[in-house]
């Protein structure tokens, strides 16, 4: 009789569910809209994982009492006073297996990192980085409240740069950017007057979407979008240099894991964050994640019912849910 494991991803724009045996095989998908709790409330997030495990179950033919161990990548999980309602919603579900559950920065650590261990640094809407050393005892990280709390920068922080940078041309406190052509254009504008006042009164809004105008402008030879880029690699170093520090990791050979759309602007974003890394921590690995953080969550599944992967589990999990990634920011 074969053991059962779920993983589970839940993000601000979706959630996926996936159920996979002990010796890797897919056996079941589930997707649904949004889950994070700061997103669609605790509510938000019980339907999300209702919608998205009960799918997967569905597909796999299996019913909840089969599942021996789940894990659970929760976006916006921050804090200790958000574990209660967390629990709350997953146990909504009935499973009757051991289960773990932490921020969806770790289980993109688990999917990109063999090793089980290093930092993981997310760049999609937003901005996260979470760390676990080689033994698992000791963790780091940052706030997860992004660029309030001086965090950047995802998709939305290099949106909000941009805009800036429009509003500086118009003011005359900068220089003049193709971004502002990209941004009339996308909105359907004739002035910049008529954009900064649809932007500042309310009418309209440029959030995570509006990323890749910015490297496309960068990349026909704008200096100010980028500069702006050149800004993200670095302020997306600095987060995980708070977490190299607390960690302890500065001479240690380690992944760093990239999670999340933002990377696959490419080099003109990665290069800049390698340098602040590596300056600081000269053995640090950078891995751009190309397989779903789902997987990673089976794998913490897997641990909370106390097994090890076999040999060729990764190989064989990832090989089944190739087709299962979300669409990319950038094409």
């Amino acid at each position: 009789m074969n053991n059962y494991f779920l993983g589970v991803d839940v993000g601000s724009s979706k959630t996926r569910a996936l159920i996979a045996d002990e010796f890797g095989h897919t056996l079941g998908l589930g997707e649904s809209g949004p889950g994070n709790h700061e997103v669609v409330g605790y509510p938000g997030l019980t339907e999300a994982l209702h919608a998205a495990a009960g799918q997967a179950l569905a597909s796999a033919a299996l019913r909840r009492d089969q599942i021996i161990g789940a894990g659970f990548g929760i976006s916006g999980y921050d804090w200790p006073s958000e574990t209660k309602p967390i629990l709350q919603a997953i146990s909504a579900l009935s499973l009757q297996a051991p289960i773990q559950v932490v921020n969806d920065a770790i289980i993109g650590l688990l999917a990109g990192s063999a090793q089980g261990w290093g930092i993981a640094l997310v760049s999609g809407t937003g901005c996260n980085c979470w760390g676990w050393d080689r033994e698992r005892q000791r963790e780091g990280r940052v706030t997860g409240d992004g660029i309030r709390m001086g965090e950047a920068a995802g998709a939305s922080d290099l949106v909000y740069k941009a805009v800036q940078a429009v509003a500086y041309e118009w003011t005359r406190r900068g220089p003049p950017t193709r971004l502002s052509e990209a941004f009339l254009e996308k909105t359907g504008y004739d002035s910049l007057m008529q954009l900064l006042d649809a932007l500042v009164t309310g009418q309209i809004s440029l959030g995570a979407s509006a990323a890749p105008l910015v490297f496309q402008v960068a990349a026909a030879g704008d200096p100010v979008a980028s500069e702006l880029i050149k800004w993200a690699g670095c302020e997306l170093g600095e987060l995980a240099k708070c977490v190299i520090r607390q960690l302890e990791f500065e001479k240690l050979a380690f992944d760093v894991v990239l999670v999340g759309s933002m990377f696959d602007g490419g080099s003109i974003l990665i290069e800049p964050l390698r340098k602040t890394i590596l300056d600081y921590a000269p053995e640090a690995r950078l891995v751009q994640l190309m397989v779903p953080p789902v997987t990673g969550a089976v794998l913490l599944g897997m641990e909370a019912a106390g097994y090890k992967p076999a040999k060729g589990f990764r190989k064989e999990l990832i090989k089944g849910v190739k087709n299962f990634q979300a669409p990319p920011l950038f094409s």
